[in-house]
């Protein structure tokens, strides 16, 4: 029922900005939270950015001060604005839509009901 669609992932350089986006069905989307992870080749899916039902905003300790993500309610869609790209940034990138959990960020990604397809984003030195 629920399918994300992102974008926005692609090659830049070390230092470079990148916005990815993520589209979700409307479903009261304002009262979900959304979940960034990463995934780099041989590593496990990791947290990056999460926004909750009032949007109040969760980071990674690797991403902190780099990262800003948002939402617009309006258009179902969320953003994460991803400044000073570093090449241990590389990965790929997914959205994901927690159901259930009143609207909270959660770090796992088992905590997680929906996911996107995925974004490349690769940071080079």
């Amino acid at each position: 029922q629920v399918q994300l669609v992102e974008s926005g992932g692609g090659l830049v350089q070390a230092g470079g900005s990148l916005r990815l986006s993520c589209v979700a069905p409307g479903r009261t989307f304002s009262s979900y939270a959304m979940g960034w992870f990463r995934q780099a080749p041989g590593k496990e899916r990791e947290f990056v950015a999460g926004i909750n039902w009032s949007s109040s905003t969760y980071y990674a300790d690797s991403v902190k001060g780099r990262f800003t993500i948002s939402r617009d309610n309006a258009k179902n869609t969320v953003y994460p604005q991803m400044n000073s790209l570093k090449p241990e940034d590389t990965a790929v990138y997914y959205c994901a839509l927690r159901f259930i959990g009143r609207g909270v960020v959660a770090l796992k990604p088992a905590e997680y009901d929906y996911w996107g397809q995925g974004t490349q984003v690769t940071v080079s030195s």
